[in-house]
Order: C-alpha cells, then structure tokens, then sequence
C-alpha cells in the first residue's frame, strides 16, 4: 500500500471518529440544542452502540464481497446520517443520525484493518495498526476542537453539514483509491461459516472480551467526565474543548507506546500491562481531580492507559482468526460497542447517587474481568 493512500484512509477515519466522539465532550450542547435533558442524550449514546453490535452480524456477509465494499457501505451511511440532522434538526433526527455514525465505522473500521493487516506481517502490524488508529486519537487533538469553533460561531447543527460533506469526498476517495484483495479465503460457507468460526471459538471469544470489558470501563469515565467537569468546576466550552485536547494528546501517546512497544513486549501482555495502568490511574482520578489542572492529568492518565490497551489489542484480533479476519475485527467493534453502551447505561445511575468516585471503582472492577481474559489468551500463545 502506498504512503498516500495510508495517510487518505486514515484521514477518512478521523472524519468518522471526529463524528462518533463530538457526543462526549458536548453532550449538554446538543441536548439543549434539540431541547431537551442531558439524562435523554446520554439515553441515545447507549441505543446507539446496540445497534453497533448488531452490524457485526450482517458483517460476515459483507466480508465475503470484499474490503471495498465493506468501506463503501460504511460511507455510505455516515453522509446520510449527517446530512438529515444539518436539513432536519431534532431529538429524532439526531438519534439517527447517532445510529447511523455507529454502523458507518462498525462496517467502515474492520474493513479498512483487514485491508491493512492483508498487506502486513504480524509482526509489524502493532505499528501499522497504531498508525492508523493515530485517527482516533486525532479526532480530539483536532476534530473535536475544531468542531466547537464550528459550534460557537454557527450553531450546534454546523459539525454535522461540514462532517457529511467531509464524508461525501471520503466516500469518493474509497471508491476511487481501494482495489478489494482477499490474501486468505473465507471460510468454506462462506458468511455463515465465518459466523459460525468466531461465535464458538473459546480463544476468540476471550480476545473479544479483553476490547468488551476495558471499553465498559472506558465508557464509564467517557460518559461522565463532561458533567464533572461542569458540576466540579461550572467549566465553560473553551474548558470542554481543552479537556478534549488533554484527552486527544493522551490517546496519541498511547497510540505512540504501542508503535513502540507491542510488537517487541507481543501484543497479549501490551493488552495486559494497558490495563494494570489504567487500573492506577482509575484508582488516581478522584484523588487528583480535586482542581482542574489536577482532573485533566487524571484524564491525561486513564486515557493514555486506556488507549495502549485497545490498540494493542486490536493486532492480536486480526489474527486470531486469519480467515476470517474482518469478521473477528467486526465482532470485536461489536463488543467494544456493547461495552460502551453498557458503561452508558450504568454511568448516569452511578453518579446521582454516589458520585465520580464510585464511578470510577466500577471502571477498575470491570478492567480486573479484562485481565482474566487476558490471563486465558496468554495461556493459549503460550
């Protein structure tokens, strides 16, 4: 793969991340811009992810026509789930709008890593993977602050017309850059055996757990760290912005660890060393949040963790099961959604009652149940 159209694709997936994560740091804009409770936003971020999970069942069968298509399709829903909140606002509107963000990368995201680990080794596809997951990180670095500039000068409905005209070139760009290649044939039954491989496989199973129970803990925080902020601090926009920034530029360094680190530590023990740190700094967060300055370290700290678990878990699941490798990375997106919808589910009942600490004592109880599953695939590539 060239250099180019590494850097195009992955400018592609910063657009869908930039979209996908705006809903944190802004969850009180957009619901008073549809008029209505920040509990009602939060209510839709967690439906959203349900359907998420439900994409990877289609995705066995979309695997068997090919990465482009899957990439295709992905697009494809992202331009009409912006477009109909920037022509039609509303609750409605924007609840689609967030489902359909969710299965734009849930068809998108697994495509364009199969793609990526079609054309590398194993052991250097840590750095390939962490290179192209430097879009995630990203899309707080830069999309999210450039998406409440767009808000503060046109109104909360100005990210979602400038986002699906971004993805109406993106969608374009993939059509134009990406030749579908398969280096290892699917399964024998095709959709139905992929399916079948990865639903009853217990060592695949248990990597899926490792991206499911962290991204829970993940969610817990994610969640909830906008309204302390707000309760703790009375912080403005610029402040949520900045908070977005801190939290980018730890995921970046996060991303950057696991270019470094995990292919040479191997990526089931980078999976469970991410999750040791993040316990701590989980542990830390209501201790050092006493002062703003103090919750952004705290910030900076759980998401850096955080971000070298799930990258270096995501190689580990593009091999896990090489022929049917889109699939297995589907259904681990699947699982990641599934815990994000249950951390926001589980997040506004938390903390009205007991407040940010016991929050993030969930969160720590949740990583532990990651380190079980990372003990199990250890035990399996030993």
């Amino acid at each position: 793969m060239s250099p180019l159209r590494f850097v195009l694709l992955t400018l592609i997936r910063l657009t869908l991340n930039t979209a996908h994560r705006m809903i944190y740091p802004f969850l009180n804009v957009f619901a008073r811009g549809v008029g209505v409770e920040w509990t009602s936003l939060a209510a839709l971020v967690a439906n959203r992810a349900l359907f998420a999970a439900s994409a990877s069942f289609v995705f066995p069968f979309i695997e068997t026509r090919g990465r482009r298509f899957g990439m295709l399709v992905g697009m494809g829903f992202f331009v009409i789930g912006m477009g109909i909140v920037a022509l039609f606002p509303s609750l409605l509107m924007l609840g689609v709008a967030l489902v359909f963000a969710v299965l734009a990368k849930g068809f998108f995201d697994p495509s364009l890593i199969a793609y990526l680990a079609d054309h590398s080794s194993y052991q250097r596809r840590g750095l390939f993977t962490a290179l192209s997951e430097m879009a995630w990180s990203s899309s707080f670095i830069l999309g999210v602050p450039a998406m409440a500039f767009l808000i503060d000068r046109f109104g909360w409905r100005s990210p979602f017309a400038v986002l699906g005209s971004l993805g109406l070139v993106g969608l374009g760009l993939v059509a134009f850059l990406v030749r579908s290649s398969h280096v290892i044939e699917p399964h024998r039954d095709g959709g139905w055996g992929n399916l079948r491989h990865v639903l009853t496989d217990r060592t695949v199973l248990a990597a899926l757990s490792i991206g499911l129970l962290a991204s829970l803990a993940n969610e817990l925080i994610s969640v909830m760290f906008g309204v302390w902020l707000e309760d703790a601090f009375g912080v403005r926009l610029a402040t949520l912005a900045a908070a977005a920034l801190v939290i980018g530029l730890s995921e970046l360094g996060g991303e950057g660890l696991v270019a470094a680190f995990s292919d040479r530590l191997g990526k089931v023990r980078a999976a469970g060393l991410g999750l040791l740190l993040n316990c701590l700094a989980a542990l830390l967060l209501p201790w050092v949040g006493g002062t703003v300055v103090g919750a952004l370290i705290g910030l900076f700290l759980f998401y850096i963790s955080f971000e070298f678990t799930i990258v270096s878990q995501i190689p580990l699941m593009s091999e896990v099961m090489p022929r049917a490798r889109a699939t297995a990375l589907a259904f681990n997106a699947a699982g990641q959604s599934l815990g994000r919808a249950a951390g926001a589910v589980i997040a506004p009942l938390l903390y009205p009652l007991f407040g940010f600490g016991a929050v993030t004592v969930v969160a720590i109880l949740f990583n532990g149940l990651a380190l079980l599953a990372v003990r199990y695939v250890l035990d399996y590539h030993a």
